[in-house]
This record gives structure tokens, sequence and C-alpha cells, in this order.
């Protein structure tokens, strides 16, 4: 039997997207998307899902999701390729994220480490909505509705996707073979898992101010790269450097090509290449002799030149917003028609699709004749 690959990701609309999306995500969707290895590919805007800690402020959801979906197709999504759409105009996910309710326990979801680390990042302490407490399950009802088996994502989600492994399991189980088990697909590029911040924090965050954002100006983008965190030892120019856990290099990692090199590093009296390579630059860092200002500007340059076509096709898009707004509508009704279907089938299985149980009807029939029948 053939069996689809269906490609599904998504972001919530929590703010405009960054640089670490762009390596943990976006590279990856639109490489996917051009390859013609799948057969259908979703792409999820979750602004219900944001609004589970944005209760008191909607219009935060409501004003990124023009951003979210600007930066989408800035960087390479085509609508005529995959389906965009919001989470918001697909009740039916709501739906699956009930009944997948009671397939899972609290003590289950509180054990989730992402779930974890998300409350403590977010300080929500005793105060968790029960909404964010279930975002595993939406997130399964999310995969699910579409039958996607392929999920790309950044290490960070993968405990995440191993839950809705095990919500797949325990209804096949249940109820039978009904719903699709993911796969998550990481970045090749090891450094792309997760990108940290310009202050060298763990993790590029929206809230910690430590993003360099795809929309963000040149200027913008020199002056985060030229205030970056490095190596805090490294205080002379003669000083040996490390490069391990260095937020710059990490960067370098994951944005340089060999063509940047040869186009950047260019002696300006000889003309000769400097370095030929990272492993060259990291080097030279390494035994002392390299300033941090040196390598800052050539990872400027690098920046600028993967940013710049991103941000002229977003300047583009910007003149008819109206139809950005279209493209999310029409993804909107393919991706609920998808999952309506889902939906049914779920019903169906549980048994409680009660307009084509022909055979309860029926049941039902017979027992109320019968007892009518005694009655005479």
């Amino acid at each position: 039997m053939y069996m689809s690959n269906i490609i599904l990701t998504g972001d919530r609309p929590t703010g405009r997207l960054h640089l670490g999306h762009l390596v943990g995500s976006l590279f990856q969707r639109v490489q996917l998307q051009d390859s013609e290895s799948y057969d259908e590919m979703y792409i999820e805007i979750a602004d219900a899902q944001a609004t589970t800690d944005n209760s008191g402020n909607i219009k935060k959801v409501k004003d990124n999701v023009i951003e979210v979906a600007l930066d989408y197709l800035s960087c390479g999504i085509n609508p005529e390729k995959c389906t965009i759409f919001l989470q918001s105009e697909v009740p039916e996910l709501s739906d699956l994220t009930f009944y997948y309710m009671n397939l899972v326990t609290l003590s289950r979801l509180q054990r989730n480490p992402t779930i974890k680390q998300e409350i403590v990042f977010r300080n929500f302490k005793n105060s968790i909505p029960v909404g964010f407490m279930t975002y595993p399950i939406s997130q399964a009802a999310d995969i699910t509705a579409f039958d996607a088996n392929i999920i790309p994502v950044g290490d960070d989600q993968l405990p995440m996707i191993e839950q809705t492994r095990e919500i797949v399991r325990t209804f096949n189980r249940l109820y039978g073979e009904t719903l699709v088990e993911p796969n998550a697909v990481l970045p090749e590029n090891t450094f792309c898992h997760r990108l940290p911040g310009t202050d060298g924090e763990a993790k590029m965050s929206k809230s910690l101010g430590n993003c360099i954002y795809l929309a963000d100006s040149e200027e913008e983008v020199k002056k985060k790269v030229m205030g970056m965190f490095t190596d805090p030892n490294h205080l002379k120019v003669d000083d040996p450097g490390v490069t391990e856990g260095n937020p710059v290099f990490i960067y370098l990692s994951a944005f340089s090509k060999e063509e940047h090199f040869h186009k950047y590093f260019k002696n300006s009296e000889t003309g000769e290449v400097e370095y030929n390579n990272l492993d060259e630059l990291k080097a030279h860092y390494e035994r002392g002799g390299l300033g941090d200002m040196k390598v800052k500007k050539f990872l400027n340059y690098v920046l600028q030149d993967i940013l710049a076509p991103i941000r002229a096709r977003r300047h583009e898009l910007e003149k008819n917003i109206p139809e950005v707004y279209q493209i999310l509508f029409r993804g909107s009704d393919k991706a609920r028609k998808k999952a309506q279907e889902t939906l049914e089938r779920v019903k169906t299985a549980i048994g409680l699709n009660y307009r084509n149980d022909i055979e309860l009807i029926n049941e039902q029939v017979e027992k109320y004749a019968l007892l009518h029948k005694e009655e005479n």
C-alpha cells in the first residue's frame, strides 16, 4: 500500500521570526517544498495556541499573524506548493484535541521536558493556564489532522513529537488503526538545531530581546552583530580565543559557506584570500592574533548576504497586504477540508459518528419497536 508523505510544520505568531527560525526550520521547509519528495505540505500559523499565554493581549497575536506570514513568503515559502493556514480557522483541531485529552494523563504532560522548560521560562509557577499545559495534545491534533508523517523541527520540539507518537499509538490500540504516526526531521547541520542568542544565552528568544530578526534592517543587523557576546577571556588580539560555545563562531558554522570566505576575506593589498574556510579562521582565533571585531565584521557580511534577498521580497509583499491575507484564507479553507475528513474518521473509530451509524439507529429502532409491541 502506498504511504503518502505529508509534511506539517508551523510557528506561534508571538513575534517576527528570527535567525533561529531560519536555520532551525525555514531553510529546511523551502528545501522540502522544492524537492517534490512529498505529496502534501501544510504550514500552520498557530494563533489559537498562542492565546494560551497571551490571553490578555490578543492584539499581539493578531498583529503578528501577518508578520509571520510575510516572513514565510519572503523566505521562499510558495503557497502554490504548500498550504499556509491559520489554526483558528480550522475548528476541527479543537475537537481532535478534546478527544485526545482522554488519552493522556496530567502527570505525563508535567513530565514533558519542553513543557517543563517553557513553564520555567514564562515564570508560570503555580498559575499555569490549562490551555498551555495541553499544548502537546493540541500539537498532536495539528499533526494527525493532516495525516502528517514528516515533521521538521528543532531538537527542543522532539519531546512534543514523541508525545504525539504516544497519543497515536494509544488511539490506534483502543480504536483500531486510524491515525498516522509522525517522524521528526532535524536540520542536517547540528549547529542549526538550536541557535544561541546574541547575548550568549542558550536560546535565541523573542522575549529575551537577543534575536536577529529576518525583517531587521541592514543597520539593525550590523548593530546586533557588533554587540554580540564572544569569548569573555579574549581581551587582546594576541590572546588565544575559544571558538566552542562562542556565539559568533556558532553563527558562522550555521550560515557561512566557502564562497563567503573567498568574497569577503581578501587582503586589501594583495587580493589574496586570507582564509579558505571556517576551520582556518577558527585555528587562527584559537592560537591568537585574530580580533573579535574582524570576525564580527565577517559575520555581518555573511548575514547581510543571506538576509538581503529576504528583506527585498518582504518589501514587495508589504505593498499588497490584502493578498497575503487571502493566501491565508485560501490555505485555511483547504486545510479545514482535510481536517474535517480526519475528524469524521476519528469519530467513527471512537463510535461517536451518529449521522453515519446506521447500525446504531437500526438497533434503537428495533429496541423501541419491541418495547411498544410489548405495551400493546
